[in-house]
């Protein structure tokens, strides 16, 4: 279906169709143990390793909030530009089900820890929050071992947090932009990972249609999307089954309020279970747990821990250090990839170099099984040597491709640049003897070459760089060699004899 003006063009009809759609994120808060208990959580840790009484469930024991937890959450609400509440309540959320131990989730219901906020998308739109609340995850129940069903603790009692919007989102990019936007600031805030494929965040989306001046019609929830690609997948066809669904005027295939699942194999959502209402999961105030009070100092406290957050930082670089929107989105998208780009400059790389450097090399070696490398914050190499490489082909030491080839040795060694350029033979060769006799030798048999460049064809003389560096074994120094073939071509009437 095509997008015109915020509303989708039926290809059948022609008739036009207002997508209303909010998303729900749940996110894990990056603690060293969980929110209501002491047990550490490591993902792919052995099935029901980490677990305690409290986390399973056990008569008589008692949950206390992890304070860590509660911080975290108040520095990702005051990013967002919510309103913290004074006062807030944990509830219980009754459902049964085989990863639940206790029979109820510990959520919050209504007196969240925090209300308002949102996010301004690039179309000028902006996503406003209706709430976020904590609470705390259920375990993994695994259905894939024939007649039986395996159930894993572990996750049991890991700290979220749960983000919902207000129906803001008229698009499948308008909620991607939305996901990546969010998902750059609770990194920033050091609230979580968001490693999706490990299920540190997770989205739910929310999503109903309706002709143009018409009420809103059923919502459907689209459940446990774990990347941004089957959120934009998932919205797109869903839409479409939808529409389609009015369109044949048949009321019994009309959208139910139902949880449905995205097949990323077939590219379609299915139904998984009729929608619960709040009334259905019986919220009743955890008599376990105490009010939970946050009060100036502590909002102050961390308010001092909210770094340079992703638009403001991306305003700036290229303000300061005059980069291309393109170039400060890609450096600003991670935190470990912003800081290191400001302490390389910090360290004397001049900011376009770095950003080059840190683009075209750096975040390629991102998933290199030789590296080792998974993510960019495992980079073992400091700022200051990226620099130091970047000086050294600045000034001529060394050529762009030996520089690649360094900075992977050092990554890989942890050895310094001085020792590798020797070692590896990678220093430029600037002898003037040398460099005229491997040119005179590129310019045999190059009389097309030679005479374009007398007409003033200069670009020409890119056709003998490549066999001159080759000649050299990619150490001359390529200014010297221009020079040198152009004082050559200029003195010397052809044929040119080596």
């Amino acid at each position: 279906m095509k997008l015109v003006d915020s509303a989708y063009v039926s290809p059948k009809t022609g008739k036009r169709w207002i997508p209303v759609i909010g998303l729900e994120v749940h996110c894990q808060l990056k603690t060293r143990t969980k929110l209501f208990c002491g047990c550490e959580y490591t993902f792919g840790a052995s099935p029901n390793s980490l677990t305690c009484p409290v986390c399973t469930g056990q008569p008589g024991a008692l949950p206390v909030l992890n304070e860590e937890a509660l911080a975290l959450a108040v520095r990702t609400a005051q990013a967002l530009g919510a309103e913290v509440a004074s006062e807030s309540r944990f509830d219980r959320k009754n459902y049964f089900y085989c990863d639940l131990p206790k029979g109820y989730q510990i959520s919050q219901f209504d007196r969240p820890y925090c209300k308002g906020g949102g996010i301004a998308l690039a179309n000028g739109r902006f996503v406003r929050l209706a709430r976020i609340h904590m609470e705390e995850d259920a375990g993994k129940a695994i259905h894939d071992r024939g007649d039986a069903t395996l159930v894993d603790l572990n996750r049991a009692g890991v700290p979220l947090i749960e983000s919902v919007t207000e129906a803001d989102i008229q698009s499948a990019a308008d909620a991607q932009e939305y996901l990546a936007a969010l998902k750059e600031i609770l990194q920033y805030t050091g609230a979580s990972d968001c490693d999706m494929e490990k299920g540190s965040l997770r989205c739910d989306v929310n999503i109903s249609v309706h002709p143009p001046g018409e009420p809103w019609r059923t919502k459907v929830e689209i459940k446990n999307l774990n990347s941004f690609r089957y959120v934009g997948a998932a919205i797109e066809h869903e839409i479409a089954r939808q529409v389609a669904a009015y369109e044949s005027e048949d009321p019994s295939r009309y959208p139910v309020q139902e949880t449905r699942l995205y097949d990323p194999q077939r590219g379609e959502t299915r139904s998984m279970r009729g929608k619960e209402s709040a009334h259905d999961y019986r919220y009743m105030p955890d008599p376990d747990l105490p009010l939970v009070h946050v009060d100036a100092a502590f909002l102050e406290r961390q308010r001092a821990h909210l770094p340079e957050l992703p638009a403001a930082r991306r305003e700036r670089y290229e303000k300061q250090y005059g980069l291309t929107p393109t170039d400060a989105g890609v450096l600003t998208s991670e935190r470990a990839v912003a800081d290191f780009f400001e302490a390389v400059v910090r360290a004397g790389g001049r900011a376009k170099e770095a950003s080059n450097w840190i683009q075209n090399e750096l975040l390629r070696w991102v998933g290199d099984q030789e590296l080792g490398l998974e993510r960019f914050d495992e980079l073992q190499l400091r700022p200051s040597e990226l620099a130091e490489v970047v000086d050294l082909v600045e000034r001529g030491t060394i050529q762009n491709q030996a520089g690649r080839k360094l900075l992977r040795e050092m990554a890989k060694s942890g050895r310094p640049a001085k020792v590798l350029v020797q070692e590896l033979g990678l220093e430029q060769v600037q002898d003037a003897g040398r460099i005229e006799e491997w040119c005179r030798a590129a310019l045999v048999g190059k009389e097309k070459v030679i005479a374009d460049v007398r007409a003033g064809k200069e670009a020409a003389l890119n056709a003998l760089l490549g066999p001159v560096l080759k000649l050299s074994g990619g150490k001359a120094n390529v200014q010297l060699v221009r020079e040198t073939l152009k004082r050559l071509i200029a003195e010397t009437e052809p044929p040119l004899n080596p």
